[in-house]
């Protein structure tokens, strides 16, 4: 049982500190690409429809999982865009992703996949301008973003390499967190259960696949043969898509490196947001 999780814990970490150094380091070389004034122009200006149809444009040509969208939103932040701005891409950039709206037209057809891009949209939009509007633009934690407001905009590597290990060693001690709870709860979770407890169309199943979703872990290329199997297993449809959304909207992992960006206050507030949009999106599913 220790040898499996602790394969299972190996696999993650490597994968995600992997994953996040190559994210970190991508966005960090596009920030000497891409200079301060275009982001501004796009994401904060004083047209929110604009800024937000930027954030959402840009969640989608961007399919990151939920844990390599937080280099994004720190970097974002460093900029200055928007608080309201930045927490739109924060919501939306997991759900909006190519693979799952592809799933969904596969499996109910176009009207839902479309019905379902429009659905985690506006709930993306209406979240992040809410948590914007509550005041929670001061739950950013300050010295995280120390060092990063006299950032150079050139290009060049030795910079994207410093400033990668810097936020390296913010955030890494929450990154290994997150992976060795994950890892456990994944490896004592089984779909069988899952999907014994959570058959048949009762309409409390959908927020308790939501909550269930979170601690999971399930990336979208697991989740994708995993809800054809709970389906194939009796599973409803509307509580394996609220799965599905709660799974990919937030982690365990991306939930410790939040902890270190964010106060505790704004980090129970994206976690019921993600649990709100999950439950509210699988019901669109009971009447569809």
């Amino acid at each position: 049982m220790f040898i499996t999780w602790l394969q299972s814990f190996l696999s993650i970490a490597f994968e995600l500190t992997i994953l996040f150094i190559g994210i970190s380091f991508l966005i960090s070389l596009l920030q000497g690409l891409i200079p301060y004034e275009k982001i501004n122009r796009y994401l904060s200006g004083n047209n929110t429809v604009l800024g937000v149809l930027a954030a959402l444009l840009f969640a989608f040509i961007t399919p990151f999982c939920s844990c390599s969208t937080i280099p994004v939103v720190v970097n974002l932040l460093n900029k200055k865009v928007r608080f309201g701005i930045v927490m739109v891409f924060l919501f939306s950039s997991p759900v909006l992703d190519p693979t799952i709206i592809t799933l969904m037209g596969a499996m109910l057809g176009i009207k839902v996949a479309v019905a379902y891009t429009v659905i985690t949209s506006i709930l993306s939009v209406a979240i992040g301008l809410t948590l914007e509007k509550l005041g929670f633009e001061k739950a950013v934690k300050q010295v995280v973003m120390t060092g990063y407001e006299e950032k150079t905009q050139r290009f060049s590597w030795t910079t994207a390499w410093a400033e990668t290990f810097s936020m390296m060693r913010t955030v890494y001690p929450y990154l290994i967190a997150g992976a060795a709870i994950g890892s456990v709860i994944h490896g004592v979770v089984p779909a069988d259960w899952i999907s014994s407890v959570l058959g048949g169309e009762q309409w409390w199943l959908v927020p308790i696949a939501a909550v269930i979703g979170i601690p999971l872990y399930i990336r979208l290329s697991m989740m994708i043969p995993m809800s054809q199997i709970l389906l194939a297993k009796g599973m409803a449809l509307a509580p394996v898509m609220a799965l599905m959304i709660s799974s990919a909207g937030a982690s365990l992992p991306e939930i410790a490196l939040l902890g270190a960006i964010f106060q505790r206050r704004l980090v129970v507030a994206f976690i019921v947001s993600v649990l709100i949009m999950a439950t509210l999106s699988g019901y669109l599913f009971y009447f569809l």
